[in-house]
């Protein structure tokens, strides 16, 4: 499924279409360059998820934790990691294996230690600054 965004205000029906095509999926990979919307992206997920506290992205700390709707959400961002092995050293498998949310900004940074099931999300930004939202279940 693709959605074009031309705006920020679009961006509230485009995270309630990605909850409507997640279906089992704990585990949201999103894909785009640098500056794509990634982070804008899941701060309107997470608001739609009920998240009242202030969404960031983890660039430093690598993982936030967020409540939501009696919900645990686990943002990832994996950018500044140089070694997988800081992958391990978080502890990835428990949050990722947890039954939680779980939101990952850079997985190609860890390729060989995503799980088998996950819903993709990329992002490709157009010449007029439109945003097209792709989504599919692997």
């Amino acid at each position: 499924m693709d959605i074009t965004l031309h705006g920020l205000p679009d961006l509230k029906e485009a995270a309630k279409k990605m909850l409507e095509v997640i279906g089992d999926n704990k585990i949201v990979l999103f894909y785009g360059d640098m500056g794509a919307g990634k982070t804008t992206f899941i701060k309107s997920i997470c608001a739609e998820l009920g998240v009242k506290e202030t969404v960031s992205s983890p660039t430093f700390s690598i993982v936030n934790e967020y409540e939501g709707n009696g919900n645990t959400i686990y943002h990832f961002d994996f950018y500044r990691i140089k070694s997988i092995q800081e992958a391990y050293d978080i502890g990835y498998e428990e949050y990722f294996y947890s039954g939680n949310m779980c939101f990952v900004e850079w997985p190609d940074k860890i390729d060989e230690l995503l799980p088998e099931h996950y819903l993709k999300v990329e992002i490709h930004t157009k010449e007029d600054d439109s945003r097209v939202f792709s989504f599919s279940s692997i």
